[in-house]
């Protein structure tokens, strides 16, 4: 069998796909502290120095498996601020925020319960500051010291109960039921709206 150039460029991609795969595996059944490079490594039968090529740091790995989701946030974020009035940003939070926590309900799992990893995102700017404005959008319907309060209460709930959920429930019924939770608990009364 003749390796064409294409697929040579195509094997350190499949790697670090791998790699990417399983860490979060790992990073579930151990957490972020008791995975090592080296745990990643043997799990896939490749070298440490297979995994330095693509990864200097498990800090590295998890930011790169936290970077298409902190990128689909931020996109949520953007079409929510654009949205005209308060309930209508929040309505637009809630909905987008269940759709990517029920469809990454691994990662979500990793990022909500792992204090490890809670200590990791706090020492990224861009991270906090995408938290923050989610919870401007979804604070804002609410008056005084509770609009934090509920908004948090709403962004960790719902992550939480993803990342818990039955295996069987199917993502689509899981958003369903996360948008409903969130907008009782922001009191957004009234038809839900369409998505």
């Amino acid at each position: 069998m003749n390796t064409t150039v294409a697929d040579t460029a195509a094997l350190p991609m499949a790697t670090r796909r791998r790699l990417l795969i399983a860490a979060m595996s790992l990073f579930n059944q151990y957490g972020f502290a008791g995975t090592s490079l080296q745990m990643i490594a043997d799990e896939l039968g490749l070298t440490k120095a297979a995994i330095y090529y693509h990864f200097r740091t498990r800090d590295q790995l998890l930011m790169a498996l936290m970077d298409p989701v902190q990128r689909e946030i931020g996109s949520v974020v953007d079409a929510a601020e654009a949205q005209r009035g308060a309930r209508a940003r929040a309505e637009a939070m809630l909905a987008g925020y269940a759709s990517v926590v029920a469809r990454n309900r691994a990662l979500t799992a990793v990022t909500t319960f792992d204090p490890s990893v809670r200590g990791v995102l706090r020492n990224h700017p861009l991270w906090n500051a995408l938290i923050d404005r989610q919870l401007a959008l979804l604070g804002a319907t609410q008056q005084g010291t509770q609009a934090t309060l509920y908004a948090t209460m709403v962004l960790t709930g719902m992550a939480g109960a993803a990342s818990t959920a039955p295996a069987d429930l199917d993502d689509d019924a899981l958003c369903r039921q996360l948008i409903d939770a969130g907008r009782r608990t922001l009191d957004l009364r009234g038809p839900t709206p369409k998505r």
